[in-house]
């Protein structure tokens, strides 16, 4: 390999890089992904929801034979304490459409297919291959070096592998990050007959649900679990900041364990089998502690730079778009005949007027948030379960008898001065 020059190298086959290696290669340059896993995918970990639009804006009509599992038509969230839960959710109707707002995905699959749709459209793809430094020149970054001692050269390299970016750390723009900035997840898969999940789930055909879930099925952990219904089989998995597991000495596979067994749960997965089991680091500092996005010949993009809006559940709709600006960035740069830092700061532009970075701004502070006031994970789905329980419950007693019950735990727990305070806290954290 040491002969050989792209005009971009990307690392990493995932949303990220996959979807910036297909509009570079579209435009006619010449490009290589690398990618450590044998194959697109098999290093991949994720819940997984796929956004629609951001996909489409790389492969229009994508639904056509992308191996999409179910068009989600709900979302609920469950606030949950240890026997009990409240239950929120939207479903409509209108989601039902094609292509829907989105879909779940299972990504090894959904990978090999979008790196199989880069090759079509020109890109080199090579597995197996650990990169393991950047090669410089005169200041600037001019290609990548494998484990093996291969060298690969390219005008522009784009960092797309993974939270713990090896090429970011060795090109100097980010350090190696703190335990309170990441999050470590667990998932499994778990197989379900189709006519029990859409029994159990009230789905017609192809339609999915998600279920997010707070409260103390993480143990007053920074974090949330989540339920997401495939064709055939259900993933459940949760994640936590890695600080707080080490603070608590908490098992991952204990906490997920115990999710299984809660009773607004073990109800849908009943009877089902565990298919895969996988752990992985999540970034989670986000927009506080994202790194230099562009140097001299190199360009960050998705988990390597921190892209990441956990209050929404989003990620690799952010890696794809940010993937897509990239890519537009590398063809201006390639125009210009010009790869250096002030040429490739279009990409920053790009993103500082799209979504990816408003959202991310307008969420930056609201883990600092909750880390400072840790009742909010605690004591919250406690009292708003025990007001729902006096509500509902009828007991012969009136209900003005059942409201002042409902109040004086609330004044007990937290009083209504330091309600407003959260709420108001949270509130400025969101923008």
């Amino acid at each position: 390999m040491a002969d050989d020059k792209f005009d971009s190298i990307v690392v990493g086959a995932g949303p990220a890089g996959i979807s910036a290696a297909i509009i570079m290669a579209r435009a006619g340059l010449n490009v290589a992904v690398l990618e450590r896993g044998e194959y697109a995918g098999a290093k991949n970990v994720q819940g997984a929801v796929l956004y629609s639009k951001m996909l489409a804006d790389v492969i229009p009509e994508f639904w056509k034979d992308c191996p999409l599992e179910r068009s989600i038509v709900e979302e609920r969230v469950f606030v949950l304490t240890e026997k009990a839960g409240l239950q929120v959710g939207y479903k409509s109707a209108e989601y039902d459409v094609e292509p829907a707002n989105c879909y779940t995905i299972i990504r090894t699959p959904f990978d090999r297919w979008y790196a199989k749709k880069a090759e079509d459209a020109g890109v080199s793809l090579l597995t197996g291959v650990t990169v393991s430094d950047v090669i410089k020149k005169e200041g600037a970054i001019v290609g990548v070096k494998s484990s093996e001692g291969d060298e690969l050269y390219a005008d522009v390299v784009i960092a797309c592998d993974g939270v713990n970016s090896i090429l970011a750390q060795k090109a100097g723009l980010h350090r190696e990050w703190k335990p309170n900035e990441v999050a470590l997840g667990v998932k499994e898969v778990l197989s379900l007959p189709r006519e029990k999940i859409e029994d159990r789930f009230c789905l017609e055909g192809n339609q999915g649900s998600t279920t997010e879930m707070l409260g103390d099925i993480t143990k007053g952990m920074l974090g949330y679990a989540f339920m997401y219904t495939n064709k055939e089989s259900i993933a459940l998995g949760l994640g936590c900041a890695l600080d707080d597991f080490q603070r608590t000495n908490a098992k991952p596979n204990d906490l997920l364990e115990a999710l299984k067994r809660h009773p607004l749960v073990r109800r849908y997965i009943q009877g089902a089998t565990t298919l895969e089991y996988s752990a992985h680091l999540i970034p989670e500092g986000g927009f506080n502690v994202m790194p230099p996005l562009y140097t001299d010949g190199m360009l960050l993009a998705g988990d390597a730079a921190q892209m990441i809006n956990p209050t929404h559940r989003e990620g690799s709709n952010l890696a794809m778009a940010a993937g897509k600006m990239a890519a537009e960035t590398v063809i201006e740069a390639k125009k210009k005949g010009n790869f250096s830092a002030k040429t490739l700061s279009l990409y920053k532009k790009k993103l500082d007027e799209s979504f990816v970075l408003q959202d991310m701004f307008d969420h930056k502070d609201i883990e600092d948030k909750v880390r400072e006031n840790r009742e909010i994970l605690e004591v919250y789905p406690r009292l708003i379960n025990e007001a729902a329980h006096e509500y509902f419950l009828v007991d012969g007693l009136p209900k003005r008898d059942h409201q002042r019950r409902i109040i004086r735990r609330i004044r007990k727990e937290r009083g209504f001065f330091q309600m407003i305070k959260d709420a108001m806290s949270l509130r400025k954290a969101i923008g």
